[in-house]
């Protein structure tokens, strides 16, 4: 078996304030589970004021797939870190960064170091295509689920969700 690193970014506008963005985004509950848009179960477990452990159980294929990662929130630069504790992308690591865009509007910058177990190692051909196919896979689901959802609850109008 090898490791692969596979590194990919991308954007996602957003047309909320950024502050607003951030703290939607940091505040996670188990019922975002539902916002991926499969079988999926979240628990939260709070190891420090700045840091959580999030469990997800997914089902591909029927089988549960459990996923811990450490999330470190950095507020003053609005943004943190997901880091795969185990699953099948251990020590993987994303970063998100809010960056404002005015007074109503910001983007989300995303960068993926994705680590995966493979029997034998890819050629960069092999390695550029899994990783555009894991970033295409990704920001689809910031535009067209977690972005829209989250513009769709702060436009209209509710107070942004706040951290427990």
């Amino acid at each position: 078996m090898t490791i692969e690193s596979l590194q990919y970014r991308f954007r996602q506008p957003l047309g909320v304030p950024a502050r607003a963005a951030f703290d939607w985004c940091t505040d996670f509950r188990a019922e975002d589970a539902a916002l991926f848009g499969d079988r999926r179960r979240r628990t939260l477990r709070r190891v420090a004021p700045d840091a959580l452990v999030m469990t997800d159980t997914t089902y591909p294929d029927g089988r549960p797939v459990r996923i811990r990662r450490l999330v470190r929130l950095q507020p003053e630069t609005l943004s943190w870190t997901n880091t795969h504790l185990d699953g099948p992308y251990r020590h993987s690591q994303f970063w998100y960064r809010i960056v404002p865009e005015g007074p109503h509007r910001c983007h989300l910058d995303f960068s993926g170091l994705m680590l995966t177990s493979r029997a034998r190692r890819l050629s960069e051909g092999e390695r550029a295509k899994l990783a555009r196919s894991h970033r295409r896979a990704d920001a689809s689901v910031w535009r067209r689920r977690l972005g829209p959802a989250l513009e769709a609850e702060l436009r209209v109008g509710r107070e942004p969700r706040r951290r427990r």
